[in-house]
């Protein structure tokens, strides 16, 4: 077969973005360089959120997961020397994703592109940000109509752009299972198109749905993972033809990207990750039918902390000799009238359209947004006792996890670190941004913006805008908190005992003994400080403390030390719990525990979990810190042995 016959492959993608825009632009060069053929930006957590570098919810988040962007100088410096015009690019961008769509487009235009000739993705998905993802900024539906202002726009100004990318990705990383995967994706991609519908002509609404995209995750049960691909693009067809009438069957093709799996990466013996990304990216190539349109693949390292170029460098590589070395690309789809590919594929649609009607029948994705979370909580804690028990076997971590050290751990401990002066440094240049603007340009692109939000216009001509005058992203997130309000989601854990208490009778009888001694019920406080939004680990340790006997107090995601503290005080915990993934472990903590013997709180035990190297867990530990929990503590049973034992009044603990 000649290189004109082959299917062409896929875009290859890294995810990436870290420190400065000027750091990351330089990265983003070099990985095209290396044969990348789009780009992928990670932006920091004060981004996604709507919050400037220098607000006080940003301290210590700056430029750890992504890169930070509040203002257009940022986003030029971001894409310099890059072509936007020539360009793909993916925004992992949800609650801001107008605002930062609207930077991409000024500084298009800035390099003398035309705007009709941009390619890439928004993801522009809050519905799961509820569920798994946390990054949402307003209620639901003002949350909708931005992402259908973003859908209106784009089909005229940007008719090759993607204005909304249905993740289910963090559904997978929250637990999921398949049918679950694709039940809540495809509830979220109608809940959109139902809104939508009002604000394109009918005779243009099928050119809208065949913009829609989808971005999801693919596991290591890799034949499971292909079939779920196969159902997804069956029943996308069948909800595009028959729910909402698209007869074109070019705007009914199901195009997705995808990153494999994260939540299987493990810290133990984590070499073993190379051939689990391999393997999972199997699911979502081998099948022609369902092939991913992009792939991007974590790096090696990923459960450990930031991957370093080379890192990155290897998952690219992986990508390119699937396509160019092998003859995957010359071949029809080889799974074809397969009969248990079939089978399977059929029983999970089944699963999935009896629970799209169990959704739809509670008024559609929105409405079902409390249920889908818990949902989601359960499911994760049925995964979690597997792997506890031995069920699910994960190689390093519950079998065969005696091993030769890794010589890919080097004295920089096998991850890339970001200098704690990059934050100082990048609110230097936000304050002469704010310096060197036109006052009252920035007011009165603010005001047409309030205007905009208040009265139902598109919020992308205004937008666009205020990114030209110099708007920043805290100032333009923080007139839509005003007008529409802010969100707190649902946790998924409620106060109710669940039916998973098998094999806690010891935990549970040393919870009733130290709470005994202690004159009161044993009590828990988890809290997330920061803006880190992976809450799935909080609330598993918050499922299992409750269903181990204790109280609990889970507020849920974003909240800064002194709103622990305060909650502390009034709940009187044994044991407070901080859980932290960003990696702002170190400020957020040190602020924390300063704090608490000014509140009479200085007696109450801590313990932190996240992504944590060992010298910052020897760090925590020097600030007081009682224990260090990282990815590699998944017998969720010991660390509430650990909270027991904490618990404990000094007297009864010595004897």
């Amino acid at each position: 077969m000649t290189d004109a016959q082959k299917d062409k492959p896929w875009l290859f993608r890294t995810y990436a973005g870290h420190s400065t825009a000027k750091a990351s632009n330089a990265l983003y060069r070099t990985n095209l360089a290396k044969g990348q053929t789009g780009l992928s930006v990670a932006f920091d957590l004060p981004t996604q959120t709507g919050y400037d570098s220098d607000h006080e919810l940003a301290r210590g988040e700056v430029g750890k997961v992504g890169v930070p962007v509040s203002h257009l100088g940022d986003m030029r410096a971001l894409f310099e020397d890059i072509p936007l015009e020539q360009m793909n690019t993916s925004m992992t961008i949800n609650a801001t994703a107008p605002w930062l769509l609207a930077l991409y487009v000024a500084t298009a235009e800035e390099q003398g592109a035309d705007i009709s000739k941009l390619q890439g993705t928004v993801q522009n998905d809050l519905i799961k940000e509820y569920l798994s993802r946390g990054t949402y900024v307003c209620p639901p539906k003002p949350s909708i109509n931005m992402i259908t202002d973003v859908a209106a726009y784009c089909y005229q100004h940007i008719p090759k752009w993607n204005p909304m990318n249905v993740c289910s990705y963090h559904l997978q990383e929250a637990g999921a299972t398949p049918e679950q995967e694709l039940a809540f994706a495809l509830a979220t991609a109608c809940a959109v198109l139902d809104d939508v519908k009002d604000k394109v002509p009918a005779e243009d609404f099928p050119v809208v749905v065949g913009r829609i995209s989808f971005f999801v995750n693919a596991g290591i049960r890799f034949v499971t993972e292909m079939c779920k691909m196969r159902a997804f693009v069956d029943l996308w067809d069948e909800i595009c033809a028959h729910r909402y009438h698209v007869a074109d069957i070019k705007y009914r093709r199901f195009r997705y990207g995808v990153q494999v799996n994260s939540l299987g990466l493990t810290e133990q013996q984590p070499e073993n990750n190379v051939y689990r990304i391999l393997i999972e990216m199997l699911a979502v190539t081998l099948s022609k039918k369902a092939r991913a349109r992009a792939v991007q693949l974590p790096a090696w390292n990923e459960a450990l902390g930031l991957p370093r170029p080379w890192d990155q460098q290897w998952s690219l590589r992986m990508q390119q000799i699937m396509a160019y070395e092998t003859d995957l690309l010359e071949y029809n789809d080889i799974f074809d009238h397969n009969p248990a590919i079939e089978d399977k594929v059929h029983e999970l649609k089944e699963g999935a359209r009896a629970e799209l009607a169990n959704i739809d029948a509670m008024g559609g994705a929105i409405a079902a947004i409390e249920y889908m979370k818990s949902r989601l909580v359960e499911s994760n804690a049925d995964r979690i006792n597997q792997i506890e028990k031995g069920e699910t076997v994960v190689v390093g971590v519950n079998r065969w996890t005696e091993g030769a050290p890794s010589p890919l751990m080097g004295a920089d401990g096998g991850i890339m670190t970001v200098d704690p002066a990059v934050e100082a440094e990048q609110i230097g240049r936000l304050e002469a941004w704010r310096a060197d603007r036109d006052a009252a340009a920035v007011q009165a692109a603010l005001e047409g913006l309030r205007k905009a939000a208040e009265t139902g216009e598109n919020i992308m001509p205004p937008s666009i805008a205020a990114a030209k005058a110099g708007v920043t992203t805290g100032e333009w997130a923080g007139v839509m908190r005003q007008v529409h309000g802010q969100y707190r989601g649902p946790t998924g854990v409620s106060a109710a005992m669940s039916n998973k208490t098998e094999g806690l009778d010891d935990i549970r009888a040393a919870v009733d003994a130290a709470s005994d001694k202690l004159g009161r019920r044993l009590r828990f406080l988890m809290g997330k400080p920061g803006l880190d939004g992976h809450s799935n680990g909080a609330e598993q340790i918050v499922f299992r403390a409750r269903d181990c006997g204790m109280e609990i107090d889970y507020a849920g995601i974003r909240l800064t030390p002194d709103e622990i503290i305060a909650a502390a005080k009034e709940k009187e915990p044994h044991v407070i719990g901080l859980s932290i993934l960003s990696g702002s472990h170190i400020p957020l903590v040190k602020d924390l525990m300063a704090k608490l013997p000014g509140a009479g709180l200085g007696h109450i035990p801590v313990m932190v979990g996240g992504i944590i190297p060992d010298d910052d867990a020897e760090a925590l530990k020097a600030m007081g810190v009682a224990r260090v929990y990282t990815p590699k503590d998944f017998e969720l049973n010991r660390i509430m042995s650990d909270i027991v034992a904490l618990a404990r009044p000094k007297s009864v603990a010595a004897e």
